[in-house]
């Protein structure tokens, strides 16, 4: 088994974390992980992280649920069970297709919603009954974490990290 040094380092205002960020990865180092109490706007493009496409997959399972919403009023209302409604038969789909738009509205936010849920938490690996990776219980309330990866250079990132304006500075072994 194992055992892996990690700097803690934590701040108490998010302008300060944004320009330690700067700092670190100016100076060519990896931070592992940077753990927030509310979202802090271009954090991620500080910390170099590839943009998401989630966007896409968002748009992906919107088209499958207006697909399923197309097929599914086809086929109740025109294949199945045609039904003569005030006088206006059920020939086609494109001359009921404007009674159909509420369906066809709410089934791709349906699946777009539930499907994009599923996608976040399998992305986080945030599994059912999975503990808490959460190495400080102040990063929910107040405080922000950054976690960096200690290889043989552990003094030269104490160094920098004290002229960043950390409030705490912990070195922990990881396992």
């Amino acid at each position: 088994m194992s055992t892996n040094k990690v700097i803690h380092a934590l701040y108490n205002d998010d302008d300060i974390l944004m320009d330690a960020v700067k700092k670190v990865k100016a100076e060519h180092h990896h931070i592992e992980e940077v753990f927030c109490p509310f979202p802090v706007h271009g954090l991620d493009k500080a910390m170099g992280l590839a943009p998401t496409r989630l966007a896409i997959t968002a748009f992906m399972y919107g088209i499958t649920g207006l697909s399923v919403a197309i097929w599914l009023t086809w086929y109740t209302m025109i294949a199945d069970w045609p039904q003569d409604i005030g006088g206006k038969p059920s020939f086609s789909w494109a001359s009921n297709m404007p009674a159909f738009v509420p369906i066809l509205f709410e089934l791709t936010v349906f699946f777009a919603a539930h499907l994009m849920v599923i996608t976040f938490y399998m992305r986080s690996r945030i599994w059912p009954f999975k503990e808490a990776e959460n190495p400080d219980p102040r990063t929910t309330d107040d405080h922000f974490l950054m976690e960096i990866p200690v290889n043989g250079n552990e003094e030269e990132l104490k160094a920098l990290l004290e002229t960043t304006g950390a409030v705490e500075i912990n070195v922990v072994e990881t396992h």
